[in-house]
C-alpha cells in the first residue's frame, strides 16, 4: 500500500532526533545482528515520523539513511510501501477511515460520509484550523469488529454514522474519547456474548 504517494513535502532544511529520541533510535537498532541495523528502518522511522508532527519530510528521510548507512531511495521505499507513514503535513488528529471489504459490508461508506460531514473536509484533505486530516485506508486489522477508524495511535470499533461523529465531536471538545468498541463488547467476542470460556479460571482442586 501507499502511505502519502511518492512526492515528498520538503518540510524543513535540516532534521535531527532530540537526545531523548536518539537514545531510543540506538537501542532499537541494538536489537539486530551487526551489520543487520537496516532492519530497523520501521521503528526509527516511526519514531521521527512521531518528532515531525505525524508526517516525514525528506530531510527526515535523509537522515534515517545517514543513520542507517543505506541510500535514501531505499528508505523512501519503506517510507512509501507502508500507509502508517505520511510524507505530507497532516493534522493533529489524523483520522483513518477503513474501507476493505469487511468494513464496507459493515457499512464504512456511511462512517465516511458522517466523518466528512463532522469535519467538514473530504477524503485526504485537512480542516482549515489544521486540528484534522481525514484519511481513507486499507484493512487496519480488526475486521471482526468492522466497522473501524483510527485516530493517532488508537482504534474506535464496532461504529455506525452516529457513533463515528460522536468520536469526532468529543476530539473537537478537546477530550479523549474511550478506544475500542463502542457497543459495550468485551475485545472480539461475538455481539450476542461470550459462547464458550464462560467462566473465568481453573475449576477448583484443577
Amino acid at each position: 500500500m501507499s502511505g502519502g504517494g511518492v512526492t515528498t513535502a520538503a518540510g524543513p532544511a535540516q532534521f535531527e532526533l532530540t537526545p531523548e529520541n536518539l537514545d531510543l533510535a540506538n537501542i532499537m537498532v541494538a536489537k539486530y545482528p551487526p551489520g543487520r541495523q537496516q532492519s530497523a528502518a520501521l521503528p526509527v522511522l516511526d519514531l521521527c515520523q512521531r518528532q515531525g508532527g505525524g508526517w516525514l519530510s525528506q530531510a527526515a528521510i535523509e537522515y534515517v539513511a545517514r543513520f542507517l548507512d543505506m541510500p535514501a531511495i531505499r528508505v523512501h521505499e519503506v517510507a512509501t510501501f507502508y500507509s502508517m507513514f505520511r510524507l505530507r503535513p497532516v493534522g493533529r488528529h489524523l483520522v483513518q477511515v477503513c474501507t476493505t471489504t469487511p468494513c464496507w459490508l459493515m457499512g464504512s461508506d456511511g462512517v465516511v460520509k458522517a466523518c466528512e460531514r463532522a469535519l467538514g473536509i473530504g477524503l485526504g484533505e485537512t480542516t482549515a484550523d489544521g486540528e484534522f486530516t481525514l484519511a481513507e485506508v486499507e484493512c487496519l486489522g480488526a475486521c471482526v469488529n468492522a466497522p473501524i477508524l483510527q485516530v493517532g495511535d488508537e482504534y474506535y470499533e464496532d461504529l455506525d454514522p452516529d457513533l463515528a461523529t460522536a468520536i469526532l465531536e468529543a476530539f473537537k471538545r478537546g477530550e479523549t474519547p474511550k478506544a475500542g468498541s463502542q457497543t459495550g463488547r468485551q475485545g472480539s467476542c461475538p455481539i450476542e456474548g461470550a459462547t464458550t470460556l464462560k467462566q473465568m479460571g481453573l475449576p477448583e482442586g484443577a
